[in-house]
């Protein structure tokens, strides 16, 4: 018994900014980001939040399943940029959804969630515990950045992807994941230091810092071999393969890896350069733009990997089951 995919949803912030926006803010320019990054806006949320966000995504693709919310079993939201502390964003979501039958959690895993979140559910529903989950990747990042800090600043953006998957016979085919703390701080946000009758401190704000040439070199090398372990181990090649839906990070990253793979970049659908880095909501987010525009057919073979603080990555090959 698997996991297959049968309704996906999103959500992005009203609210975008564009490149020249931000030559007002911090000493950029539009050709710096774009040809750098290839990036021209993102959203940023004013009104809305993480939580607000996975609401809608969630709501759009309970629908996009036609099942009700009460048969969800499971819930997983996968995020870094939380509104609290507890109840999770998940208990939110689920009150929110009605979804009163569900265990909800969050699961932290950085840009890696949403695979994370695939991987954890396909546990479950391996081991017969639960038959439907609902699976959420959202994130209010503007929150954890420093606008003075032009080179992350740049990249990043607020936004939420949802899957509602349920127990199978076909779909998902063989997953792959790892992780690596010892490289962990090259991409970080800390949390405010303790303050406490005995430690007495001033709460400063982490922001998100990153040491982008490792993040990039990291990227290049562990996707690849990520990717490529998990079709040995499924006894496949690429050319069983229709899409490979990436992290959004950078298109250079994803340029990069297509030609490790020596893969055609037609191969890697993107909507980067409209929504920048969404962290854990990036591939949820492709994931329902290349459903709900027909792009991926029934049948399809497609691979979905991720990278990201921890550091860590993951990858899933699935079989595309939605007519």
């Amino acid at each position: 018994m698997t996991l297959e995919i049968i309704g996906t949803g999103k959500c992005l912030p009203k609210a975008a900014i564009n490149n020249q926006f931000l030559e007002t803010v911090v000493d950029t320019s539009d050709e710096w980001i774009s040809s750098r990054t290839g990036i021209h806006k993102r959203h940023l949320a004013s009104k809305e939040t993480t939580a607000s966000m996975a609401v809608e995504a969630a709501k759009q693709a309970i629908e996009n399943a036609n099942i009700n919310a009460e048969d969800i079993e499971l819930i997983i939201t996968a995020t870094i940029s939380p509104d609290y502390a507890f109840p999770s964003t998940a208990c939110m979501v689920q009150q929110a959804v009605g979804a009163v039958n569900a265990v909800s959690m969050d699961l932290s895993a950085a840009c890696s969630g949403f695979i994370f979140a695939i991987n954890t559910a396909y546990a479950y529903i391996r081991a017969g515990i639960y038959k439907t989950a609902l699976l959420i990747g959202t994130e209010t990042l503007s929150r954890h950045i420093d606008w003075a800090d032009r080179s992350t600043c740049v990249l990043f953006g607020d936004g939420a992807g949802a899957a509602v998957v349920k127990s199978s016979k076909r779909g998902l085919i063989g997953l792959e994941q790892g992780s690596d703390g010892q490289k962990g701080m090259v991409l970080n946000c800390r949390y405010p230091e303790v303050s406490n009758p005995l430690n007495q401190r001033v709460a400063v704000p982490g922001y998100v810092q990153m040491e982008g040439q490792e993040v990039f070199k990291f990227a290049v090398k562990k996707v690849p071999e990520c990717i490529d372990a998990l079709l040995e181990k499924e006894h496949m090649t690429h050319a069983d393969i229709s899409w490979y839906l990436l992290h959004q990070a950078n298109i250079r990253i994803i340029q990069s890896i297509a030609k490790r793979l020596r893969e055609p970049l037609e191969k890697f659908p993107s909507n980067l350069e409209q929504y920048g880095n969404t962290s854990a909501a990036s591939i949820p987010i492709l994931l329902d733009e290349v459903h709900r525009s027909g792009q991926i057919k029934k049948g399809d073979k497609l691979i979905m990997a991720g990278f990201g603080g921890g550091l860590t990555w993951g990858a899933c090959l699935l079989e595309w089951t939605i007519d």
